[in-house]
């Protein structure tokens, strides 16, 4: 049985492009409405408020309530797991095309 408390993983959360979308809009503004989040899409509310829970499940959104609005917000902390692990392939790759312009040089 699976238990429904534990955290969502970030790489499961950000896998999904519409869900980028949704990360990339918030990090360019302070907070937005799902209102106005969801008029970047072609996509319901509840559609969009789905995409926002496993977002929030995976610690990267925020959420607020004003009044009969709810404000959600980019919490870009766990993106750091996702950033330490590309630069571990980054620093692979960048080995392997220096060693490939050595090779190429001789």
């Amino acid at each position: 049985m699976e238990n429904t408390d534990q955290k969502q993983d970030v790489f499961v959360a950000i896998a999904d492009s519409k869900r980028r979308k949704i990360i990339h809009l918030l990090a360019s503004t302070k907070e937005l409405p799902l209102h106005e989040l969801t008029s970047h899409f072609q996509m319901g509310r509840t559609a969009v408020s789905k995409h926002l829970a496993i977002l929030k499940e995976a610690d990267l959104v925020t959420n607020r309530k004003i009044g009969r609005e709810t404000r959600y917000r980019l919490n870009a902390a766990p993106l750091k797991e996702v950033k330490d692990w590309l630069s571990f392939y980054e620093k692979f790759w960048n080995e392997k095309a220096l060693l490939l312009k050595n090779i190429l040089e001789e």
